[in-house]
């Protein structure tokens, strides 16, 4: 199944908001199941998220942009910036085939 990254600046300012949401989007994130390969948060010089960084495996683009628009973090505002688009493999080193 192909693979899709999603690339999401926070806008600014919404730091207390990120966390005070964080609980849906980790519920949301635990509802796309195996499907969802990776996921973190980017890190700013301080320490403190800035965005996030998720891979997704999902039948196409279109498939994929609705399950990752779906982000609490995008309803709420939190995400300024997503961009989302497809994804090769180059390194695996997870131990899961792709």
């Amino acid at each position: 199944m192909p693979l899709f990254v999603m690339i999401a600046k926070d806008a600014p300012g919404t730091g207390d908001k990120r966390t005070a949401t964080r609980p849906v989007h980790m519920d949301h994130l635990s509802a796309m199941g195996d499907r969802l390969v990776f996921a973190g948060a980017l890190m700013g010089a301080d320490g403190n998220p800035e965005g996030s960084l998720l891979v997704l495996e999902a039948d196409s683009l279109d498939a994929a942009r609705t399950t990752l628009l779906a982000d609490p973090f995008v309803s709420e505002g939190i995400f300024g910036d997503v961009d989302i688009k497809p994804w090769r493999v180059s390194f695996n080193h997870s131990g899961r085939e792709f």
